[in-house]
């Protein structure tokens, strides 16, 4: 590349690396201040289920015309406008005066939180061509940073006395302004698609799409159970205290964001089908001995294991969709994502509810099964020639 190209592509990747960062923050500050809204609200748990349906339903509609609104228009295009919707959006929910304004203002939320979850894995992949290299793991790596930061923004308000409403909105304008200045250092469109829009390329719903949104779909339902689920098996299960068993999702999410950094390095030496099938098998063997050993520092040093498994399945599927037909990324990576992130939302509840009748430890088997398809399903994701 010519010096003005490599400075280009740098700045486009910079420039990605911030949407990453942006939304990771937003979701973050967001989960940090749940509690809050709650709170002012009055909701009970069973209440505030109803706003947080509503925003998987507004990423779930919003999956449906993201991916075209991106393939027609140009990632480019579509990113910077999603971004500062995304930015805006998130701050009615700190104000929202009942549930059904909240119900509302959060599936708006999820609907615009989806064209930009769209438009920046289409953008990713193509800063990755650019570079010629993996670099969608440390695009993810970047969003785990984000969470970090956004919680640590929510954690920080809530010390000062300071309501979801004053949280959400300084951390939204900010990012919003923050945005405008990013969007400038993106890859421009082709010439000849400059000046007109993209024909409409709409992706079929193929076998393939579907399997690789499987594997998606049950690396996110680990993520789920991660959550959820580390600090109350290590608390209720094996005893351990309650500062000890908050470390059971510390360590995983910090094993996570470090394995995604390293994915990039990894890709390249072992290929996405081997990378991943190594991962499953991290993963399987890292929660299995969590389980299966039943005491408190094996089953953390199994969380950490767990985490770096699951690190980089969801990038590669992503970056295999963006780049299996580079007319209909967009479209591809939609797809994959609405099956992949029903996992977040569904696996959290189907372990809760197996673990009602079969316990726990038992139900978080299902995770461990899960990581064993990824291992053995991990073909799909070899790169079309």
């Amino acid at each position: 590349m010519s010096d003005a190209a490599s400075l280009q592509a740098v700045n486009a990747r910079r420039a990605v690396s911030f949407f990453f960062v942006l939304l990771g923050t937003v979701s973050g500050a967001w989960a940090a201040r749940i509690p809050a809204v709650k709170n002012d609200l009055g909701l009970s748990n069973g209440q505030l289920s109803f706003g947080l349906l509503a925003l998987t339903g507004g990423l779930v509609v919003g999956m449906r015309f993201a991916g075209r609104l991106t393939d027609r228009l140009g990632s480019a295009r579509v990113l910077t406008p999603a971004a500062v919707a995304t930015c805006l959006a998130v701050i009615p929910p700190g104000y929202a005066p009942t549930l059904p304004l909240l119900v509302a203002v959060l599936f708006l939320y999820g609907l615009v939180n989806a064209s930009l979850d769209v438009a920046m894995n289409a953008h990713g992949v193509e800063v990755e061509r650019v570079y010629g290299r993996p670099l969608m793991s440390s695009f993810h790596g970047m969003y785990s940073v984000g969470g970090l930061v956004g919680a640590g923004v929510g954690g920080l308000f809530a010390w000062l006395g300071l309501g979801a409403g004053p949280t959400l909105a300084t951390t939204g304008i900010t990012l919003a302004l923050a945005s405008l200045l990013a969007g400038r250092h993106l890859l421009p469109l082709p010439p000849r698609a400059a000046d007109a829009p993209r024909p409409a390329a709409r992706a079929r719903w193929s076998g393939w799409i579907v399997l690789i949104g499987v594997v998606a779909f049950a690396g996110l339902v680990g993520e789920g159970a991660a959550v959820d689920w580390t600090a109350v098996y290590l608390f209720e299960d094996l005893g351990a205290p309650q500062g000890v068993a908050a470390l059971g999702f510390a360590v995983f999410s910090l094993a996570m964001t470090a394995g995604r950094f390293a994915g990039d390095h990894l890709v390249r030496r072992l290929g996405p089908v081997r990378l991943v099938r190594c991962s499953g098998l991290l993963a399987t063997a890292g929660l299995a001995t969590a389980l299966l050993v039943g005491r408190v520092p094996v089953a953390i040093a199994g969380f950490a294991l767990f985490g770096l498994g699951l690190a980089t399945i969801v990038p590669q599927v992503f970056s295999a969709a963006g780049n299996h037909d580079p007319a209909r990324a967009g479209e591809s990576i939609a797809q994959v994502a609405t099956v992949g992130y029903t996992g977040l939302v569904a696996g959290p509840a189907i372990i809760g509810g197996a673990a009602e009748v079969v316990g726990l430890p038992a139900a978080l088997g299902i995770p461990v099964l899960l990581a064993a398809f990824m291992t053995v399903s991990a073909g799909a994701l070899r790169p079309p020639r």
